[in-house]
């Protein structure tokens, strides 16, 4: 009878019954890979069983997922590196030392205590009592007398040295923004590669998966083909 009949596998030497053949060239190409791995005499004119084909399509499909496993986390570590690195930009933008010579740090000085409420009261003050000495005490004979040019002179000089220490303050300040404001652009760029870079990683992974699922189905459609065979006789 035909259903008594055994073959011989090529990859184990055991006997199995000719309904349980499976010829090695119509093995799929993925899973024959795996067996000539172990066997590299096999070719396509070996016979193997179902059972031992089996066998090799849950190694491949194991062997998948933990490829796609290890794809994630390298993946993942990728990206906790890039955000690392821009970690990195942002913090020694902001720890950045800043450099200043004897004139900035006056002329900051100056900026700072010019534009308070400090010396507003103080210069008020001054000229209250410059203004109150001379009229009151001195009756206007006193060191500046009325119209007090002393004193106008004095407010002169001071608006004359103030004005220009200040915008040497200003212009040290719109340089620092600029040298921010490209600081800023670096690390916005860099942060757009970084996107750039994750989305066509995730790209070419959807590829890759989805090139991958069809071969899973294809060997999954294979083994229900074969255990309906198998059912049938």
């Amino acid at each position: 009878m035909k259903n008594n009949q055994t073959f011989k596998s090529a990859i184990s030497g055991l006997s199995f019954s000719e309904s349980e053949r499976i010829w090695g060239k119509s093995i799929h190409d993925p899973i024959l890979g795996l067996i000539k791995n172990e066997f590299p005499d096999f070719n396509d004119e070996d016979c193997i069983a179902v059972n031992e084909l089996n066998v090799y399509r849950q190694k491949y499909i194991s062997n998948y997922l933990s490829t796609e496993i290890g794809a994630l986390s390298a993946m993942e570590k990728s990206v906790i590196s890039s955000l690392k690195d821009d970690k990195s930009i942002v913090s020694s933008v902001e720890d950045e030392e800043e450099t200043r010579n004897l004139g900035q740090r006056v002329a900051d000085k100056v900026a700072d205590f010019g534009g308070s409420w400090t010396f507003i009261i103080s210069f008020l003050f001054f000229i209250t009592v410059w203004i109150g000495s001379n009229v009151f005490i001195f009756l206007n004979k006193g060191f500046d007398p009325y119209p007090f040019i002393l004193l106008n002179l004095i407010l002169s000089c001071v608006a004359a040295l103030q004005a220009p220490v200040i915008m040497m303050s200003q212009n040290r300040q719109e340089e620092k923004d600029r040298n921010r404001a490209k600081k800023d652009y670096m690390i916005n760029l860099k942060s757009e590669l970084e996107i750039r870079m994750i989305h066509d990683k995730i790209d070419h992974l959807i590829m890759h998966q989805q090139q991958e699922l069809i071969e899973i189905q294809k060997v999954q459609i294979e083994m229900m083909n074969d255990i309906l065979d198998q059912i049938k006789k």
